[in-house]
């Protein structure tokens, strides 16, 4: 019997044959859920390996590493009450992690808020980047559920369409917030690259809908415009786009329903440099189960697209648990299955 995890995190056990099947349901999962070729029959009794191995720590062959970047790297610490101010965070993640990038950002971690302190993030900011080697993304998510009421000023499509059953209304307030997100992200985006980000990062692009993701796009078209050299890394927030809208397109592609393997497609076009693409875990099914499918979505993904991928492997994301300090055991089997079965460009 080898040692496993539940997508919660519980320790279970499973024979060889038990988690061969596991994995085998999980690809065809993902082949059903999204459309994409199953894993090759070499990579599925690789993944099997990879989960019998005995030792709790694996780790990749020497000359195959991959290289990580972070959202909200500047305040991980903060969340685990450890306050030792953004700047030290990010020197912490640079000389003591060895993180191959980091990333500065607000505790609240949405364009919106950020705009009206924006400029005393550039001082931060800056001062974080003279006291760093490593390249230093600035972060923020688009979340465009905070323009909408009680905190914002349109209408909560939500609301809308269940007390008045208004779906033009509905639908109008989407494509309003829009207009707004694309407007702040410019904004923020613009003042941090003017004062030497490496790098920004649109993260967990797609949490309020497919408007969430034509703002991120339409954003990323713009900075483009601007700084042709900018490098803008959009990572996001679940294995499909939600419909909130329903007629929402970019470059004649309704948003609605996409996975992975058709996001990148779109992000490519529209200058993304980096592409982190998420699948999200199941909680009640087993980490090889999860796994198994996270890989081959991530797999058609990287098939897909001709930019760097960098899979989001997480808390609850691409076969990693869903628990608050993730198991050494299951990041260290997703981060080799990412590299020699998925090929991923980083994590």
């Amino acid at each position: 019997m080898y040692k496993t995890r539940m997508g919660s995190g519980k320790s279970i056990e499973m024979s060889r044959e038990e988690i061969k099947s596991e994995i085998d349901k999980g690809v065809e999962a993902a082949v059903e859920d999204g459309g994409v070729d199953p894993l090759a029959r070499d990579e599925i009794e690789r993944l099997v390996e990879l989960h019998c191995i005995p030792a709790k720590f694996i780790g990749i062959e020497r000359g195959r590493e991959l290289v990580t970047t972070f959202d909200g790297g500047s305040i991980k610490l903060k969340r685990l009450n450890i306050s030792l101010g953004r700047i030290v965070d990010a020197q912490i993640f640079e000389r003591v992690l060895c993180t191959d990038s980091a990333e500065f950002a607000h505790v609240d971690y949405s364009f919106k808020p950020i705009k009206p302190i924006v400029d005393s993030e550039q001082i931060e900011f800056k001062q974080a980047l003279q006291v760093t080697v490593v390249p230093m993304f600035y972060g923020a998510m688009p979340n465009l559920s905070l323009y909408y009421e009680p905190v914002g000023s349109q209408p909560n499509p939500s609301t809308v369409m269940m007390e008045e059953s208004d779906i033009p209304k509905a639908r109008r307030s989407i494509e309003k917030t829009v207009e707004m997100g694309v407007k702040d992200m410019v904004f923020v985006s613009r003042k941090m690259h003017e004062v030497g980000a490496d790098g920004i990062n649109f993260d967990t692009v797609g949490s309020a809908g497919e408007g969430d993701f034509l703002a991120s796009l339409q954003a990323t078209e713009k900075l483009k415009e601007m700084y042709p050299d900018i490098c803008i890394e959009m990572g996001m927030s679940s294995e499909f786009i939600l419909g909130m809208h329903g007629d929402l397109e970019y470059k004649g592609v309704n948003l609605a329903g996409l996975y992975p393997h058709e996001q990148v497609q779109l992000a490519e076009k529209a200058g993304v440099t980096i592409f982190g693409p998420v699948v999200n875990v199941e909680v009640n099914k087993s980490c090889p189960w999860n796994l198994a499918r996270s890989l081959t979505l991530y797999k058609a993904c990287r098939e897909a697209s001709s930019i760097p991928i960098h899979a989001n492997v997480g808390m609850g994301v691409g076969g990693v648990p869903m628990s608050e300090v993730p198991p050494i055991d299951a990041t260290t089997r997703t981060s080799v299955a990412m590299a020699e079965i998925g090929k991923m460009d980083g994590l």
